[in-house]
């Protein structure tokens, strides 16, 4: 156990190191003035970061994915549909309700709307479509098919938004989407798609695994924006306070306690459910069931320390690179947020698990290094994409609409793995280094471009864009592939030909 903690240490150094290399090159220039006093709490958080991500990503591999995996095969195997449906609802609507990424979303849109409001519906959304697509694996649905017929809902619902008067929460919509996704819900559900999966066979059973993650997020983003319909009151969105001076002022001790209910509550809604179906269906033996309270424990303290060291030491520099970079140079501002993007991908806990669920599921065929590539690049061009949307102050929809479009145009041209693998890593890829790094450095961006008021229709959306470039890219990746295999059997059969020519023997 301590060797694996030692690779993922390992793993985790290598992910964390280049965020912390760009923020201090920047530190040493005049694009952007750090403290002495902020780059020391940086560095603290960065090292704390490694910390957590390698706690963290032993812990899903100890208890987090078999969990998941014991119980979708556990309940598929009891022949209970019914069962399985009502208690993948109740999963995922309460693993939502406290999934931290979530909370970090709804505690700065707080002024614009009920916060509790807003993380029950999100909640009931994810719920509702983990439903659908355990219903898609039972009944070995068509991916593309679903995700055609849901896209056009949801666009046919954003123009309804739209000629209301709020088009405005449009991005915090699109946004709720990606945060769902989070360090805790990924891993239990990608296992728990695999375990059904596995349980029901067919010849399609690896493919059929994925496409879960897809599905939820998309459930939130219809959600909210029914929410927006019927909303009431001010669009006037209020600034939360990103300064490191009042995150210090008010407790690290506040902040750790704070984190350490949020992740308890998450953990411990799941640690029940498991553990009754471990009474009523499971019957896992004694040691697999310490391995998994051992996997818990790192789980639990890897997040913690994970979102604490986020909240006090990467918010409030992201904030402030975002304000002083957009005052010195925009192009530069563009430029410098999609090498951001580029690396803090590598970062997300999350990231790591569906890297490796993929290259377990696909026998290597798509690699680590592969996915890590495409996600790194799509986050990038994500996050540049968004900073020239806040410089033009155009909608969001622009690039929505044509980039989902070409998404689910590529499904039809690609092997339907790489589809599923691809709508799942868009959910991914926007974790909590994305709400609360991208997120408020966009924000700063914003305010020193266009001021408070075009915040909530220009700097949200960074989180969906971060969720929509990793399907184009991951698909391409597939396309790639699909032509190579093509090129590779011309050239075999004109190989084959060539050689039948020389063997013909003539006869006198």
């Amino acid at each position: 156990m301590w060797k694996a903690l030692f690779y993922k240490l390992k793993e985790a150094l290598t992910s964390v190191l280049p965020v912390g290399i760009i923020v201090l090159i920047l530190s040493l220039t005049p694009l952007v003035s750090l403290t002495g006093r902020e780059m020391t709490v940086f560095g603290i958080s960065a090292f704390l970061l490694i910390v957590g991500i390698g706690f963290f990503n032993l812990g899903a591999d100890l208890a987090m994915t078999p969990m998941g995996k014991f119980i979708g095969e556990g309940l598929t195997k009891s022949k209970k549909a019914s069962i399985l449906l009502i208690i993948s609802f109740l999963m995922g609507l309460l693993i939502t309700v406290a999934e931290p990424d979530l909370s970090v979303l709804a505690g700065q849109v707080k002024s614009i709307m009920n916060g509790s409001l807003l993380i029950v519906t999100v909640g009931a959304g994810v719920g509702l479509f983990l439903l659908i697509a355990v219903l898609k694996i039972i009944s070995r649905a068509d991916l593309t098919s679903l995700l055609l017929y849901f896209y056009m809902v949801i666009f046919t619902v954003a123009a309804l938004v739209s000629s209301s008067g709020k088009g405005d929460l449009l991005p915090l919509s699109f946004d709720s989407g990606g945060v769902t996704t989070g360090p805790i819900t990924v891993p239990f559900i990608m296992a728990l798609g695999v375990g059904i999966a596995l349980t029901v066979g067919g010849r399609h059973a690896n493919e059929n695994s994925f496409g879960l993650i897809a599905l939820c997020s998309i459930g939130p983003v219809i959600a909210v924006m029914l929410l927006s319909l019927f909303s009431k009151g001010s669009l006037t969105y209020n600034i939360p306070d990103y300064s490191m001076d009042s995150v210090l002022e008010a407790g690290v001790g506040g902040v750790l306690w704070e984190t350490m209910v949020d992740v308890g509550k998450s953990l411990l809604l799941i640690i029940l459910f498991f553990l009754i179906l471990q009474a009523a269906i499971l019957k896992l033996p004694g040691n697999q069931l310490i391995s998994i309270a051992i996997g818990l424990l790192f789980t639990f303290f890897g997040l913690v320390i994970f979102l604490a060291s986020v909240a006090v030491g990467f918010m409030p520099i992201g904030y402030k690179i975002g304000i002083q970079l957009a005052a010195f140079d925009k192009t530069l501002l563009t430029v410098v947020c999609f090498i951001i993007g580029f690396v803090v991908v590598m970062a997300e806990p999350a990231v790591h698990v569906l890297n490796q669920q993929v290259e377990e599921i696909t026998n290597g065929e798509v690699s680590r290094r592969q996915m890590m590539t495409a996600l790194s690049i799509g986050v990038g061009v994500s996050i540049g994409l968004s900073i020239i949307r806040i410089i033009f102050n155009f909608s969001l929809l622009y690039y929505l609409i044509p980039g989902y479009l070409l998404s689910l145009g590529l499904s039809f041209f690609v092997p339907k793995l790489y589809t599923a693998i691809a709508f799942d890593s868009g959910g991914v890829a926007s974790g909590p280094l994305t709400s609360s790094f991208i997120l408020p450095m966009a924000i700063g961006a914003c305010i020193a471009l266009n001021g408070e008021a075009e915040v909530l229709s220009l700097a949200f959306g960074i989180v969906s864009m971060v969720a929509l470039t990793p399907l184009i890219t991951i698909q391409t990746l597939g396309f790639r592939a699909v032509m190579s295999q093509k090129a590779r059997s011309k050239a075999a059969m004109r190989r084959i030909l060539a050689s039948d020519d020389e063997q013909i023997i003539y006869f006198e």
